[in-house]
């Protein structure tokens, strides 16, 4: 259907040579492919990490907000331009999200300021997305902000696997980082996460949390190593596979390559749009900030008809998508937030448009949908 979608798997025969491997194995469930590949991702983040594979970023979240002890009667300070996963788990362990704006149509991450607003008594926890794989530049100061303030900080990683501030890894600041192995994310299995923590106790909650509260694994009981187990508390089944774990490390391995390339790309898309109408969010980052390019978000012109322009786009066979749609507008979350309170992201998000980027994309196709774009624009 598309002639340039909005993202392409990064697949070649190692990934499959890897799936393989495991069928031959006859091992399917969590076992060592899992523990290799989270040696290997915190090693990625730096070495001292402790990581637990997941089943996707969503499971890692509301494994973050239990380990933090987040429950009724608190507040999450969570941004208000961010997928809804982020507003579905404050709700599911039964806090009540509070939105931070964004810092301007420049900066579309949190600021110290604006999370600063939003700080009641009641306040739990933070939820900092490093949004479209651009890290949040206070990451710092909002960690520090955390610590004096008891806040558990939680960091939504799953645009950014291997974005950092200051040479430090984003999702090593907070309690804890929540990282998307989905299909369209940098690092792509299907479906699959990871948690980090650099606290060895909050490490054996997670762990606890990840395989229903169970002392040992089927794995150790397969191996010889236990004869049955303890639940030392209650726990989820949040657990990754050995075929999804295996493609991971591939992909890890891939990742560094991938990131750069993204970033030779959205520097073409700025180079053809400098000058027009489009706007192009994270221009000028400090060498300080790291990124990783996860999408290629724009802002179009107020009066122009977003929807009109998606759709000649797609008569040119050119996929878009919006990121993200905002919570006010869902049916779930009607009545309980206002786009008044978060006017910048109104802004944002009544004119964002998201456009292909991935790292076997060509120079070609981004000058073609550049064309299309300022076409579809008048």
């Amino acid at each position: 259907m598309w002639d340039i979608q909005l993202f392409k798997l990064n697949f070649d025969q190692r990934e499959i040579d890897a799936v393989s491997s495991v069928v031959a194995g006859g091992w399917l469930a969590m076992g060592e492919k899992v523990t290799n590949f989270e040696t290997q991702f915190s090693q990625f983040l730096g070495g001292d990490v402790f990581c637990s594979a997941v089943a996707n970023c969503t499971a890692a979240l509301h494994m973050g907000l239990l380990a933090l002890e987040v429950g009724r009667g608190d507040e999450v300070i969570i941004p208000s331009l961010t997928f809804v996963a982020d507003v579905n788990v404050v709700n599911l362990v039964g806090a009540t999200p509070v939105l931070a704006d964004c810092t301007s149509l420049k900066d579309w991450n949190m600021s110290v300021e604006t999370i600063e607003k939003q700080i009641t008594p009641r306040t739990k926890a933070i939820i900092v997305v490093h949004y479209a794989g651009f890290p949040c530049r206070d990451i710092v100061e909002i960690s520090q902000l955390c610590r004096e303030r008891g806040i558990g900080l939680i960091e939504d990683v799953a645009h950014a696997p291997g974005a950092i501030v200051n040479g430090k890894a984003c999702g090593t600041f907070g309690d804890v980082g929540c990282f998307s192995f989905f299909s369209n994310k940098n690092l792509s299995i299907g479906e699959g996460g990871m948690i980090s923590t650099t606290n060895a106790e909050l490490n054996i909650k997670l762990q606890l949390l990840r395989c229903h509260g169970m002392t040992t694994l089927t794995l150790d009981r397969h191996k010889g190593r236990a004869i049955t187990y303890d639940v030392a508390m209650p726990g989820l089944n949040y657990r990754m596979d050995e075929m999804r774990a295996a493609i991971g490390s591939v992909q890890l391995d891939k990742l560094p390559a991938a990131n750069f390339r993204r970033g030779q790309l959205t520097e073409r898309y700025r180079s053809n749009l400098r000058g027009s109408s489009v706007k192009i969010p994270f221009d000028n980052q400090p060498p300080s900030l790291g990124s990783v390019y996860h999408i290629l978000p724009v802002l179009i012109p107020g009066h122009v008809d977003r929807v009109a322009v998606i759709e000649e786009l797609k008569e040119k066979k050119i996929q878009s998508s919006i990121h993200y749609p905002p919570f006010w507008d869902f049916t779930a979350y009607q009545g309980q937030f206002c786009p008044n309170d978060s006017p910048i992201t109104a802004d944002i998000c009544s004119r964002q448009l998201t456009l292909p980027l991935f790292p076997t994309m060509t120079e070609d196709e981004v000058d073609k949908v550049c064309d299309a774009l300022l076409e579809a624009l008048g």
